[in-house]
């Protein structure tokens, strides 16, 4: 069943990973191989087992543990083979747990009398030897804290999702090796180290750890006496061996479907990619409508990932600030008779003094047109047709004659398209600065900056609480004339142009970015008659919308996929 079934599982969300998941999970259960009657029995294995700890006890070679208690018949997870036996973990393995150093003593340098030591960061699906720390060996106690072949490496103190995360030394790649307080060694008694690890990357004992961990604010820690108690449930020697056989040629068909499905992710961006250039390579709406009919054909192919529902989006946003996603009307009034009279607004504005006269821009050059405009467009800086301002500095330290706390709009609350207003806080100014920094219905908010995502991401203000404010990290822009739609500047904005404008301005650090006033008001930007910014306005929030169905139905067809994948895994898991 497992196997006729590998395509459900391995093309549900998160397919693969359960996959590995539901491998390990039989495996530990005895379900992956048949048992074979002629084998020696686990029990004969555990009294081994304890004979050869009492012999090393005995001759000083070992200390003797606390005794473990047996597993009750309420801790055991699962049934086991007749063959097998239940064990306490720290019955069967010998735990370690790694050395302690002054943090100044640690080096990234082999020199002589420093040994290798592995830290959390070394522990991944395999050990990685390529980023080592060096320490005095004098810093190792004993001789059992160095490392062995085949021994099993344990992240006991790391972040709740990580922590109890395993991985077996293959090799040690210099001539000795340690391990750091952070982790433990856990070393097999007469088991198949194998088998040991795939029991410690099951579910069941992934979540007993962490589960278990006690928890400080952002790391969870493994004591031994929450590790030696784990039930840990015992094979044959034989039956170990070839259930560790079945396990790694299955795992190797995972790789092998993981690998098939990252080769698809990618070809079908490479797919999507090129279809949909074909659409922003269209000079003229026609031209344009002619391309979609043939791109349209193949949907039911292209959109069946969300990453493709992002990127025909994009496309759309691109095709629809260019004037191609819909008609031009040649009786519609012309850009260029709109901009004069927004001109002339400002000038009375300037003259009864309710504005002041800015600097002039420069005019925009042949270069700095993203693309060529249809007949009756005009292009336009940003600065000369909105009135862009910064907003509150937080942390004022001079005194306010009449306070008032309002709340405040920061970049976290200013995401593409729209507000999050979920976490909003409150800034005390002076009353006479009100009308300044308040928020009036029809402002663009545009953020300054942080990751390079946040760089000009553009909302609307649409009157959501009675009165609000912006941080000096958004800024404000507000249109000169009632004749001005908000929203085909928030459409042009959040597009694809204005994006690779705002990352081309940008002052940038090694993980930030940010724009001006200066850089903001220089934006060039397109204005079509206003007619048509209403139909393309239209046009647009149509098509986003159908995009959102076809998340909305991808999502559910998705749910479907691991709804049937989990009641798979569940019924493998029960045979």
């Amino acid at each position: 069943m497992l196997l006729s079934n590998l395509d459900l599982l391995a093309t549900a969300p998160g397919g693969v990973a359960r996959l590995r998941e539901l491998i390990l999970t039989l495996a530990v259960q005895g379900k992956l191989v048949p048992q074979d009657p002629a084998d020696e029995p686990a029990g004969v294995l555990l009294q081994k087992i304890r004979a050869e700890k009492d012999r090393l006890i005995a001759e000083g070679k070992s200390k003797r543990d606390k005794p473990l208690a047996e597993i009750a018949e309420e801790e055991k997870p699962f049934e086991l083979p007749q063959t097998w036996e239940w064990a306490p973990l720290g019955e069967v393995v010998e735990i370690v747990r790694g050395i302690t150093f002054p943090a100044n003593e640690k080096t990234k340098e082999e020199a002589p009398g420093r040994i290798a030591c592995l830290r959390t960061a070394n522990v991944q699906e395999q050990i990685e030897w390529d980023d080592l720390l060096f320490i005095a060996e004098s810093f190792v106690g004993r001789e059992d804290q160095k490392l062995q072949l085949h021994d099993i490496v344990m992240s006991m103190a790391n972040s709740r999702e990580l922590v109890g995360k395993v991985a077996l030394v293959k090799q040690i790649p210099h001539s000795q090796a340690t391990f750091g307080g952070f982790l433990g060694v856990l070393r097999p008694w007469q088991l198949e180290p194998r088998f040991v690890m795939a029991l410690l990357r099951t579910p069941y004992a992934r979540s007993t750890l962490i589960d278990s961990a006690s928890q400080t604010t952002n790391i969870a820690n493994v004591s031994l006496g929450k590790l030696r108690p784990l039930a840990f449930p015992v094979p044959p020697l034989a039956e170990q061996s070839r259930i560790v056989t079945r396990v790694e040629e299955l795992m190797r068909l995972c790789d092998a479907l993981q690998a098939k499905g990252q080769l698809q992710a990618t070809q079908h961006a490479q797919l999507v990619s090129t279809l949909l250039g074909t659409l922003t390579a269209s000079a003229t709406p026609e031209e344009l409508a002619e391309n979609w009919q043939r791109v349209a054909q193949h949907f039911d192919l292209l959109l069946d990932r969300p990453e493709a529902i992002d990127a025909l989006e994009q496309t759309l946003l691109q095709l629809a600030v260019r004037g191609l996603l819909v008609p031009q009307d040649p009786t519609d009034e012309p850009a260029s008779i709109l901009l004069a009279r927004m001109c002339t607004e400002k000038d009375r504005l300037i003259a009864i003094g309710q504005i002041k006269r800015d600097k002039p821009l420069p005019p925009i050059t042949d270069e700095e047109k993203p693309f060529e405009l249809p007949v009756g467009w005009e292009w336009v800086r940003l600065g000369e047709i909105v009135l862009i301002s910064s907003g509150v500095t937080l942390g004022r330290k001079t005194a306010i004659p009449s306070p008032v706390s309002l709340p405040y709009l920061r970049v976290a609350n200013v995401q593409r398209w729209h507000l999050n207003l979920s976490s909003m806080k409150e800034v005390v100014i002076d009353q006479s600065e009100l009308a300044r920094f308040q928020l009036l219905n029809g402002d663009l908010l545009i953020t300054e900056g942080g990751d390079w995502d946040k760089v000009g991401r553009t909302a609307i203000w649409r009157d959501e609480l009675q009165t609000c404010l912006h941080q000096n990290h958004v800024f404000k822009a507000r249109g000169i004339s009632t004749v001005w739609n908000p929203i085909w500047a928030e459409l042009y904005l959040n597009s694809a142009v204005a994006r690779a404008y705002f990352a081309s301005s940008a002052k940038q650090t090694t993980n930030l970015a940010s724009i001006n006033m200066t850089q903001l008001k220089d934006c060039a930007f397109p204005v079509p008659p206003l007619a048509e910014q209403s139909r393309i306005v239209a046009r647009v929030t149509a098509l986003r919308r159908l995009c959102a169905d076809l998340r909305q139905r991808l999502a559910e067809r998705e749910a479907v996929q691991a709804r049937l994948a989990e009641a798979l895994v569940h019924e493998v898991s029960l045979a």
